[in-house]
């Protein structure tokens, strides 16, 4: 399994990372990929990275957009040439909280597709109460030129789910799918091919059942999977070579 979302470098994981990479492994969880959330973080998430045989990202969440107003393609592409890099983001749009102006978080959207673009890396996109924003410079930057798309730990609507499909993007889904009250995000998962189908943990939140309410971690990915099959009517050993191969084609730098 790989797991496509995890935040290793959040101070929940100071004390025990070690710990918790050897369970994700015992898990069947052989290779990771550590998210970027700040620009600021870049240096640790890379040196994780490194130190860990994980891969990782460069980028800012919406959140951190006002940090950074004058974020350039160049410095994400400059950041995108360690090898360890697999993609550009996590970036989007986030109405919900509203912690940066939207339109910090659309110039640094643009920006990291910019960046997306150059490099050939995909683009991971979070977005929350903005579906219709998100799906229209998804659909304006395309027809720029062509760059790989990941809507990551996805609870948004029908529509964006449709319009990311035909631009190719791929899906993760996280341990919502498993939550009592998330039928929506289930109906979401049903509908995304499976050719297009990832999987993630974005932890250390989001914990699946049944160890809802603890500190999320990798090892706790198979549990997605498991779900997710049973869902789709499918032996876990078959969704996940389905997924670790998806997996692979969106990071294509990724290696055994």
């Amino acid at each position: 399994m790989i797991d496509t979302h995890v935040n290793l470098h959040h101070e929940a994981f100071a004390e025990d990372l070690d710990a918790v990479l050897a369970r994700a492994r015992e898990a069947g969880v052989s290779q990771m990929v550590s998210i970027c959330d700040r620009l600021d973080n870049f240096e640790t998430v890379r040196a994780l990275a490194h130190a860990h045989g994980l891969w990782c990202s460069a980028g800012a969440h919406p959140h951190h957009a006002k940090e950074r107003p004058d974020l350039s393609p160049a410095e994400l592409v400059a950041l995108a040439q360690d090898p360890r890099v697999v993609a550009i983001g996590e970036t989007g749009l986030d109405r919900h909280y509203g912690y940066s102006d939207i339109e910090d978080q659309i110039a640094s959207f643009r920006a990291h597709i910019a960046a997306a673009r150059e490099t050939g890396l995909p683009v991971i996109v979070h977005t929350r109460e903005a579906d219709d924003l998100t799906a229209s410079i998804l659909e304006d930057e395309s027809a720029k030129g062509a760059f790989g798309i990941l809507l990551h730990c996805y609870t948004s609507g029908m529509d964006l789910l449709r319009r990311g499909l035909a631009l190719g993007a791929f899906v993760s889904f996280s341990g919502i799918v498993t939550f009592r009250k998330a039928e929506d995000v289930r109906e979401a998962a049903r509908a995304v091919p499976l050719d297009r189908l990832v999987i993630e943990t974005d932890c250390p939140y989001l914990t699946p059942m049944p160890h809802r309410g603890r500190r999320n971690e990798p090892a706790y990915l198979p549990h997605v999977l498991q779900f997710l099959s049973d869902m789709h009517g499918m032996e876990p050993a078959a969704l996940e070579a389905r997924t670790d191969a998806n997996t692979r084609a969106l990071f294509s730098r990724m290696t055994s």
